[in-house]
């Protein structure tokens, strides 16, 4: 969106000037998937899609909220305010309203109020992390603004904080984290348990990644997500009782095989048997990068959906469509669901030549086979959250 289409809106709403612009990516994940909580690997990318803040501040001590996506009212606090906002249709403030508290909580000086006027572009519900997009807008403004000696890794602590306590989500760092430290044609390597990252080229002129939506809405914390996190927090004590591990990341697929006995449950073993083999692929997955084998990566992420689907059961109708769709596609190295699962979006990694071909051949399949339309979306890679010049 034009910065001046931003500024105007502010102006609209709230009746004076915007004073700075500010944009959050979201993100997606290569593969690595429901890792992060295990303290695992993953290689998300910031993506081009996110969220837009216009600010200014205020005088008094109250904050004023509005989303351009929701077109509701004015959501207004005083900044010292820590509850959660209890209204269903404001309850997207909470994401900026958990941030604020956090920091504030954490001892930085955040005693005057703002006016912030929010665009996002992320389609709405589809696994692209429009959460952590919006946390990491709002610790970037309040950095900016306040001037926070705040780190990058405590930004994203807070925003996974957000999620867990303020929203009841729990979730891992990766979210966050990928948004957060995003870097412009690279995947960001991250180990979940040390916080220790590496940045992976994804500049091959050859193939682009491509998002494909199943315009099915998903809301991870009234789904099975929570479920999953249970589960394997269950096998992770059974196994305790006679490995001397701190997560399911902590297995190979040796001692899985050797020690399943001690968790004797078939869903549980499903669940710590995608952990493992997750967990491999990850690593197999930055070989593949550096020697430049899309065909190999393809595979291990079409292996990925594969342990989503059926051993972690996270995939759903409309998800399985458009991944096994695309795997008959000529040029498609590879593709798989990301995100918390059960509905939200897949990618697909395909030769540029090829994909006005695959979203027109997945397109009429899934139209045929669900009875509407999914959506496309092209993106670059990107930087983190930062403020428009």
């Amino acid at each position: 969106m034009e910065k001046q289409a931003l500024l105007d809106g502010f102006k609209k709403v709230f009746g004076r000037s915007g004073q700075d612009v500010f944009f959050s990516p979201g993100r997606i994940n290569l593969i690595g998937e429901h890792t992060d909580y295990n303290n695992g690997l993953s290689m998300p990318c910031a993506i081009s899609l996110g969220t837009y803040g216009v600010f200014a501040p205020r005088n008094d001590d109250q904050v004023e909220l509005y989303s351009q996506n929701i077109k509701g009212n004015i959501v207004s606090f005083p900044v010292t305010d820590e509850t959660p906002i209890a209204r269903p249709e404001e309850q997207w403030a909470n994401y900026f309203k958990g941030m604020l508290t956090y920091l504030r909580q954490s001892g930085y000086e955040i005693n005057n109020g703002f006016s912030l006027y929010v665009y996002g572009n992320l389609p709405y519900g589809a696994g692209l992390s429009s959460s952590a997009s919006i946390e990491m807008l709002m610790g970037e403004i309040l950095k900016d603004e306040y001037n926070i000696p705040v780190s990058n890794i405590q930004l994203a602590r807070l925003g996974q904080r957000t999620e867990n306590e303020f929203l009841g989500l729990k979730s891992g760092i990766m979210d966050q984290f990928a948004v957060r430290m995003g870097k412009k044609n690279n995947a960001v390597l991250l180990n979940s348990a040390t916080l220790s990252y590496q940045y992976k080229p994804m500049d091959n002129l050859d193939y682009i990644l491509i998002i494909m939506s199943t315009n099915k809405k998903h809301s991870l914390a009234n789904s099975a997500y929570n479920d999953r996190v249970k589960q394997c927090h269950d096998a992770l004590q059974l196994l305790q009782q006679k490995l001397e591990i701190s997560s399911l990341s902590d297995l190979n697929f040796k001692m899985l095989e050797e020690y399943s006995y001690l968790i004797n449950d078939p869903v549980l073993i499903q669940r710590v048997r995608h952990v493992v083999t997750e967990n491999a692929r990850t690593q197999e997955a930055t070989h593949a990068m550096q020697t430049g084998d899309m065909e190999y990566l393809g595979r291990l992420i079409n292996a990925s959906h594969v342990s989503l689907a059926y051993d972690y059961e996270v995939s759903s109708k409309e998800l399985d469509t458009l991944v096994n769709t695309a795997w008959q596609q000529p040029g498609v190295a590879g593709a798989r669901m990301i995100g918390g699962g059960f509905a939200g979006s897949a990618i697909a990694l395909v030769k540029r030549s090829q994909v006005d071909n695959l979203k027109a051949k997945v397109s009429a399949v899934y139209r045929q086979t669900i009875g509407y339309d999914a959506s496309f979306y092209d993106v670059e890679i990107v930087d983190g959250p930062r403020k428009l010049d």
